[in-house]
């Protein structure tokens, strides 16, 4: 019997279903996670797109903020999109008054980088990490990676050396949606850091 590892999307708001979808086509046992009690039994987790600062209060209303913080220091592979690399980040230029994130990511990210919805845009990416063909990025109301830390691989820059994917250890974090046009290659790279931790 192939071992389907679990792996929960965060289904506080935002763009859930793409990533379940995308999830389940990669061999996954796709959860929704709302509570504590379902995070505990993740081996991963995927934060969507959506509005980071709703997430973040949405996440500290439901009790969800200190688990996913202690999960990520103890290891748990995440993957966040968009506003999911917002929450990832240690830090946020740009955040609303009292916005929080689950951090992990030694980055700085700016929010909204790129405008707001008009200003959304695609572009192909060289994406080293997961090989050839280039990945077709859609940008919606996009953040940026302003800093990388030292212990955090750039995986993905703009043509002008912006920065828009990231990966350090089991966490990784990218401005786009992959998950819009279905593309697969992020969410293999995190069910990757999920079988290694696994094995362990």
């Amino acid at each position: 019997m192939t071992w389907r590892p679990r792996v929960g999307v965060l289904a506080l708001q935002g763009d859930v279903r793409e990533h379940v979808r995308i999830l389940a086509g990669l061999g996954a046992d796709a959860v929704l996670v709302r509570r504590p009690s379902e995070l505990a039994e993740m081996q991963g987790l995927v934060i969507p797109g959506g509005e980071s600062s709703v997430m973040d209060k949405l996440a500290r209303t439901f009790g969800l903020a200190g688990p996913i913080r202690a999960a990520i220091a103890d290891g748990l592979p995440v993957y966040g999109t968009c506003a999911g690399l917002i929450l990832l980040a240690d830090r946020i230029t740009d955040g609303i008054r009292g916005q929080q994130t689950f951090g992990g990511l030694d980055v700085t990210v700016r929010r909204n980088a790129f405008g707001g919805q008009v200003e959304s845009f695609e572009t192909d990416l060289d994406v080293p990490a997961v090989g050839a063909p280039p990945v077709h990025a859609v940008f919606i109301r996009a953040p940026q990676v302003e800093q990388v830390g030292p212990g955090v691989e750039t995986l993905a820059a703009l043509a002008d050396g912006t920065v828009v994917a990231v990966r350090a250890g089991g966490l990784i974090g990218t401005s786009f949606h992959p998950e819009m046009n279905g593309e697969t290659r992020f969410h293999a790279l995190l069910l990757d850091e999920v079988r290694v931790r696994a094995a362990a």
